[in-house]
């Protein structure tokens, strides 16, 4: 299990953390990306999802956009997908239901910006929580949590 605290990362190292965190990640795990706006719960996602297309040797996304409108973006790497979800629009957790969230996240590898839905729920699927907080302009504190 990865867990940290407070840590205090510039951009480069942000990419380098990803690459880090997701050589760990395997099919089945859930990683909550909880954070205020413009703290980098996408750019986080966009290096995770380009990090694992580049260990699974296959060609990067050409983009990778934030599923705030689609609410849920699936990016393929062969033998499992990578689910992509932004749920800052649900209002009700049953919303999720009709997109097979459940389903999904036993057999993909699941990002989940603004989980706020879910960590208010009896939601118990074992995750990751990713917080970020914006320190500067080129700066943020990122923790991390692993919770079984």
């Amino acid at each position: 299990m990865l867990n940290s605290e407070n840590q205090v990362l510039d951009i480069s190292q942000i990419e380098e953390f990803a690459l880090t965190f997701s050589k760990k990640l395997q099919i089945g795990d859930i990683v909550l990306l909880k954070g205020e706006l413009g703290s980098g719960k996408t750019t986080i996602s966009r290096f995770i999802i380009n990090h694992l297309y580049s260990l699974n040797n296959l060609k990067r996304p050409l983009a990778i956009s934030s599923p705030s409108y689609p609410i849920l973006l699936t990016y393929e790497l062969g033998s499992f997908d990578i689910y992509h979800y932004d749920l800052f629009r649900i209002k009700d957790i049953k919303e999720l239901f009709d997109l097979d969230f459940l389903e999904n996240i036993n057999n993909s590898i699941s990002l989940i910006e603004w989980p706020e839905i879910l960590l208010n729920s009896s939601f118990q699927q074992k995750y990751y929580l990713l917080e970020l907080q914006i320190k500067s302009d080129l700066k943020r504190i990122i923790n991390i949590k692993y919770y079984e």
